[in-house]
């Protein structure tokens, strides 16, 4: 059984949204068209209810705040964690009770009030030249500041959310004056500059430019599906680092229901849709990303990568890190590189 339990600032202002429709749910996304809608067909095919999605590069929390109850979204999709944490910390969305939604997403892949759920994760590796790095020869987060990799490392922006979330995990494990330390000792090991995506720092390793980037594992699967990448690809072999004291980070791509949604019933069906283990697994394949609910399994390509300890820690108190770690990323002045 289901129950919505609205927060006291969107249920004053739901009794004054727009008539909502009993046979469809709107979504605002930051994820690619082709990568959801094998999800939102599937979802139409087996309830009638029409799927209207939105597909924004930026500026969702600014249209949803100015578009206030009037909105017709239901539903957010975006990746990373801090984004997530964004919509709710700007009181665009609602918390959400339901036995479903709670059976299939971990703990750790929740906030523990219900205000968005996770549905794939990627976890935050190492791409290491098969050529120049013998295995075992990085291990943990930690040693991307030794300076035996000098000059070897390639990532991309310290202030991407991708980083920014590492370096919160970072700081959570190791508080703020080690991961200063650890900052300084990463930026004096870079090659150049951050500049460019995961996928430019793998190209960077196969044109013999650095020896080892961080870079989410998803993208593995990108490059393998690229003819002209294929060949970056096949310069690395993934690894999966550690924290000395937990286990390889990992993000998270999730759902979140708005403060004003105009078709809740509707939209608690998607999520409770979207979180079984057969539409995870669906989204998963299509993302080469790890679906989450119990009994799914990853598709074969993205299981030969290997197995890994996910870092046990709820990403909620990863997001509480991001000002700080943002901070440091700034005084440490990461992207100016060494």
């Amino acid at each position: 059984m289901s129950a919505l339990k609205p927060t006291l600032f969107a249920s004053t202002l739901l009794a004054v949204a727009a008539p909502a429709s009993a046979e469809e749910v709107n979504i605002y996304s930051y994820r690619q068209p082709e990568l959801i809608k094998p999800l939102t067909d599937a979802f139409t095919s087996e309830t009638g209810i029409d799927v209207n999605v939105v597909h924004l590069k930026q500026g969702l929390v600014e249209r949803l705040q100015a578009e206030g109850t009037r909105s017709p979204a239901d539903l957010v999709f975006t990746v990373d964690i801090s984004r997530l944490n964004a919509v709710v910390e700007a009181d665009l969305t609602q918390s959400v009770e339901s036995d479903v939604l709670n059976a299939n997403v971990p703990d750790l892949y929740r906030d523990p009030e219900g205000r968005w759920f996770g549905l794939t994760t990627r976890a935050r590796i190492v791409y290491a030249s098969r050529d120049r790095v013998a295995e075992g020869e990085i291990t943990t987060y930690e040693d991307l500041a030794d300076p035996k990799w000098e000059g070897r490392i390639c990532t991309r922006s310290g202030t991407h959310a991708y980083t920014v979330a590492l370096t919160s995990a970072m700081l959570h494990h190791h508080g703020e004056e080690e991961t200063r330390a650890w900052l300084e000792g990463v930026k004096a090991n870079l090659a150049h500059p951050p500049e460019g995506n995961d996928r430019a720092q793998v190209k960077s390793i196969w044109a013999g430019e650095c020896d080892i980037s961080l870079g989410n594992t998803y993208y593995m699967g990108k490059m393998l599906s690229n003819e002209e990448q294929q060949a970056w690809a096949d310069s690395v072999r993934i690894v999966f680092p550690e924290f000395e004291d937990g286990g390889t980070h990992v993000n998270v791509s999730g759902v979140a229901m708005t403060a004003h949604a105009p078709n809740r019933e509707n939209a608690l069906k998607m999520m409770e849709f979207l979180t079984s283990p057969a539409a995870q697994e669906i989204y998963a394949e299509a993302n080469f990303e790890y679906p989450i609910a119990p009994g799914s399994t990853p598709a074969e390509l993205v299981a030969s990568w290997g197995e890994f300890t996910v870092d046990d820690v709820n990403l909620m108190d990863i997001a509480q890190q991001r000002g700080a770690a943002l901070r440091l990323t700034e005084e440490v002045d990461f992207d100016a590189g060494n």
